[in-house]
């Protein structure tokens, strides 16, 4: 065991890693505790009496599994960054954002057994399986493969420009663009009041309310290291514009796919769009921009929309 001699107490009360680690903590929430009773209800009884809810039902079991698959690979895949990190304070906080990953993996697992199959059941369908391919495309698992390349580059060479190129994978594009553009629309569709042509459903409200502020604490973690990279280790800002647009082609292919389903269900694709741009190129002004200023963790965990409440 190697401890820092050159520090007085072991942990930096003031840097941004323990203050996202504490933040971490202090929002701490369980999958186990949201009630998810009244949403089987609520779908069953929409299934029962409106037009095309087969379809709506589709695309809600695609994004569930989706969304899950995705939790997953992402709870597997931060371990080389925990490690290839050389201070204790931002280790910290990445033992909380895996720790946070694999709850919502927790939380989507449930709502498909607890849910989607209580749904099947009631309405006598042949139950489904979120790990069955159909819900995947080519697009979707190329991203995901990337990312895990990424991450485990790490290991054998964590140069500035090696970290870089991660945390663009993880935090700016899976994380920052179709992540949070995925929960943020899928809230809006199936809120109370939002889309009254939808189910209102409160279990999945919450969830995706806990998911997106723990998210938003993520995507801030990457954006300050990347701002560190490039001020502190002179990483090429064109990196991260090069490394996300190399991965643009991806997402495109997974939120076609998603729009031609869901074009007339919640938000417009050009919503989504105009929301998922106008994020990432806030972020990237903070990140590159030297007078800019990465929000402070508050703020990053505040959302808009219709979990901001």
């Amino acid at each position: 065991m190697e401890l820092d001699s050159n520090r007085e107490l072991q942990l930096d009360r003031g840097s941004k890693g323990t203050r996202y680690y504490r933040n971490a903590v202090e929002r701490h929430w369980d999958p186990g505790e949201i009630d998810l009773i009244e949403d089987s209800e609520r779908l069953i009884e929409y299934l029962q009496t409106s037009e095309d809810s087969e379809e709506v039902f589709d695309v809600l079991r695609q994004n569930i599994a989706r969304f899950g698959a995705g939790e997953q690979a992402v709870t597997e895949d931060l371990a080389p960054l925990a490690t290839a990190l050389d201070n204790l304070d931002d280790q910290m906080f990445i033992t909380t954002q895996i720790y946070e990953e694999a709850k919502h993996t927790d939380f989507f697992d449930r709502y498909w057994r607890e849910v989607i199959h209580a749904v099947e059941d009631e309405l006598g369908y042949e139950r489904s399986s979120p790990t069955d391919p159909v819900w995947y495309n080519d697009a979707y698992d190329e991203l995901f493969e990337r990312n895990e390349r990424a991450m485990g580059a790490l290991l054998d060479d964590p140069t500035p420009d090696t970290f870089a190129v991660a945390y663009c994978h993880y935090h700016l594009t899976i994380e920052g663009i179709l992540a949070q553009t995925g929960y943020y629309g899928m809230q809006q569709s199936f809120a109370e009041d939002s889309h009254p042509e939808l189910p209102s459903l409160p279990g999945l409200h919450r969830g995706f309310t806990k998911i997106r502020q723990d998210e938003g604490r993520h995507i801030g973690f990457g954006m300050t290291k990347l701002k560190e990279l490039i001020t502190e280790d002179d990483v090429d800002p064109t990196l991260l514009s090069e490394t996300v647009m190399e991965l643009m082609p991806l997402v495109n292919g997974i939120t076609a796919e998603e729009n031609e389903q869901n074009e007339d269900i919640g938000p417009t694709p050009d919503e989504l769009r105009a929301y998922a741009s106008g994020k990432h190129t806030d972020r990237m002004e903070q990140i590159t921009d030297a007078s800019e200023e990465i929000p402070d963790v508050e703020t990053l965990t505040q959302l808009d929309g219709a979990g901001a409440d």
